[in-house]
């Protein structure tokens, strides 16, 4: 079970605070603030402003003016303390990573048939190809793939599972990861990576955020509020104008003000917190995101390519029923099946095992005393048991039945044999003293609640296939069971890269999972690949995302986390831009109802003055940042829904409480602003 030990980091933990606190004054920097128009325009009006102040200090007015450049300071600052604290949750999970890493010497073979004969090395001087070997005990010193020995590895200091995984050589359980601990055996390990590009050092490149790159959604918003804020900033350039032509002057520093409280200052002090927060809610799902664009494009996903086994299935098959030929009670059957299946440790026996303790209540102590377990074997493809009484219990493959016990009980089975093999199971006879009793019914089961979360992504917009190299009749009656929307039977690299190819030219974005190197070229072509952390470094490296915990499934918790991420910047620009269109209508006639007196229908705030109004506005802009920071970075919470009704909750809750949430704060700001004399 997961622990997920990174998960418990607070949203204001102090240990994120107090370097975040820090953190928004370092980013002061124009080069670092250039990055975003929005808070770059609101800094060089606040320094514009600063320096008016000064120039004009002692000129009536110039308290006002003072607090007003202090608001301006403090709306660029608590921007910079949003995004700086969304950094620090990334930094504070790659202190985490960082604090796994050994420093140990790393036992370097000299001669591969021998495991005695090695040197000590330091693991920074390991290069890719040379052979390593690891015990039980030592922490994998770097990334590798594995190719002698098989051990259990304890990754709980990366991926927070407490339950020991198998790597062994060959096949896509190969692949070991530095920082993880051998908790038996031992190893012969290929180096893969080079010093400073293991698959831990990406991890906390990636995890501390601070140099993610801005995906197309958030360069397309950019350049929204930029072009807002040029509208914004034309419509306060002529406002001197018609104040003019009326007799009454606005002091530069008032137009200033107006001009941040207009512009979207709100989204744009926000939208780098909300992409990081992004990218972090994956890191808690135990999923690295190589790209911001993979966490996007996860959102605004149409096809879902699910592997059928590990994924859709169990993986094993499983006893599913047990089907008596004419004359047989069920009953018997499923005695001899679990008779036969005591001494075998396969999950195949062991469903059957359990089966018959469901059904029918036997109990397994009593039937072992004496016996003489018959292994399976690939020469006679069967197993079973001879009792101390004399009787024989035995099941295995039809066609090996078949051959050895001959008679009407074996042509009574073929029928059900055909039966089970047609609807996409696997059939194991079972007979007792030479007499073929039934059949077991073996599936490959599908998962608990599966059917309802392909539902689920229905409802998303999202069409499911699944992907497995069983034959078309397999395939569908699972993908029948499972309730996927489609399915490709007799998967090849080459047929799975094709359909993906298919689907992306209809216009349609792509995901999918693999975890061995015939799912590289797939994940690669994918629109959002992920790979799974058990699997092949050809495979890690060609998706775009990794999951930790190796759970095909968690392609649905991917998609979430990107639905959210969309959302969440959806709702916050709605918020931002209605807000600034409540406050354009509850400022202007404040500051210009003395000179036109039929605009005091629309200053339904009853704001205590011109002044009075402005610094309200301008404090309450700066506030609604730090209010709307548990939001950017918890994310608005995701139900799925057609886009209609996504977009009709998104303009009432956020588009209604942006327009309404001004008129309430500016009016309560002003009243204490009034109560303590500010202006």
């Amino acid at each position: 079970m997961s622990k997920h030990p990174r998960s418990e980091i607070g949203l204001f933990a102090p240990e994120i605070v107090r370097p975040a606190i820090g953190g928004a004054f370092a980013k002061l920097d124009p080069r670092r603030l250039a990055r975003n128009p929005v808070i770059f325009a609101t800094a060089l009006v606040a320094l514009v402003t600063t320096a008016l102040v000064l120039l004009r200090w002692g000129e009536p007015g110039s308290f006002v003016s003072l607090q007003i450049a202090l608001w301006l300071w403090a709306t660029v600052l608590f921007a910079n303390f949003a995004e700086a604290l969304a950094e620090g949750r990334g930094k504070a999970r790659a202190d985490a990573f960082r604090a796994t890493r050994s420093h140990a010497k790393a036992r370097t073979l000299l001669d591969p048939s021998r495991r005695d004969l090695f040197e000590l090395q330091d693991v920074d001087q390991l290069e890719p190809g040379e052979l390593i070997l690891v015990e039980a005990g030592d922490i994998v010193p770097t990334d590798g793939e594995v190719i002698e020995g098989v051990a259990s590895v304890d990754e709980s200091a990366i991926t927070g599972e407490s339950a020991p995984v198998i790597r062994e050589s060959g096949g896509d359980r190969s692949s070991v990861t530095g920082g993880t601990r051998l908790v038996s055996d031992w190893l012969v390990v290929r180096v893969t990576a080079k010093p400073g590009e293991t698959f831990l050092d990406r991890m906390i490149s990636l995890v501390e955020g601070a140099r993610r790159a801005k995906t197309p959604n958030e360069i397309a918003l950019d350049i929204l509020l930029a072009g807002l804020s040029l509208v914004f900033l034309l419509v306060v350039a002529t406002l001197p104008v018609f104040a003019g032509w009326s007799g009454t002057q606005i002091p530069v520093v008032y137009l200033a003000a107006l001009f941040v409280t207009l512009i979207p200052t709100t989204i744009g002090g926000l939208l780098s917190a909300i992409g990081i927060a992004g990218m972090d809610r994956l890191v808690k799902a135990n999923v690295i995101a190589k790209s911001g664009r993979a966490v996007e494009a996860a959102g605004d996903i149409d096809v879902l390519l699910l592997d059928k086994t590990g994924t859709i299935t169990f993986g094993n098959r499983m006893a599913d029923a047990f089907l008596p030929v004419p004359g047989v009670t069920e009953r018997e059957v499923a005695e001899a099946a679990f008779i036969s299946s005591l001494a075998d440790d396969t999950p195949e026996g062991k469903s059957t095992v359990d089966l018959a303790v469901r059904r029918f209540g036997f109990a397994e102590g009593n039937r072992r005393g004496g016996a003489r377990f018959v292994p399976f074997t690939a020469q006679t493809r069967m197993s079973g048991v001879d009792l101390a009484d004399g009787r024989q219990f035995r099941k295995g493959a039809s066609d090996a039945m078949a051959r050895c016990f001959a008679g009407e009980g074996a042509a009574a089975a073929e029928p059900i044999v055909r039966q089970i093999a047609m609807g996409g199971g696997t059939p194991l006879v079972v007979a007792r003293d030479g007499r073929v009793l039934g059949v077991i019914h073996l599936k490959d089961v599908v998962k608990p609640g599966i059917r309802e979360r392909f539902a689920e992504l229905r409802r998303m917009g999202i069409r499911t296939v699944m992907i497995t190299g069983d034959n078309p009749l397999t395939a569908a009656a699972i993908a029948a069971e499972a309730g996927v929307d489609d399915f490709l039977a007799e998967a090849t690299p080459e047929r799975k890269l094709d359909y993906i190819r298919s689907e992306q030219a209809q216009g349609r974005l792509v995901a999918m999972c693999g975890d061995g190197s015939n799912d590289a070229p797939a994940l690669a072509q994918a629109d959002v690949g992920v790979a799974m952390n058990s699997g092949t470094p050809a495979a890690k490296e060609a998706g775009n995302l990794v999951d930790l915990d190796s759970d095909p499934t968690k392609l649905i918790e991917i998609v979430m986390v990107g639905k959210q991420l969309l959302i969440s910047r959806g709702a916050l620009t709605t918020f931002s831009i209605a807000n600034d269109v409540a406050k354009y209508f509850a400022i202007l006639p404040a500051l210009f109802v003395a000179a036109y007196p039929g605009l005091a229908v629309l200053d339904i705030m009853g704001l205590g003055s011109p002044q009075s109004a402005i610094l309200s506005a301008i404090i309450f802009n700066a506030l609604v940042i730090v209010a709307l920071i548990p939001l950017a970075l918890k994310g608005v919470r995701y139900r799925p829904a057609s886009a209609g009704a996504l977009l009709t909750r998104n303009l009432v809750v956020y588009g209604l409480g942006g327009l309404v949430a001004p008129f309430i704060g500016i009016k309560l700001i002003d009243m204490i602003v009034d109560l303590a004399h500010l202006a």
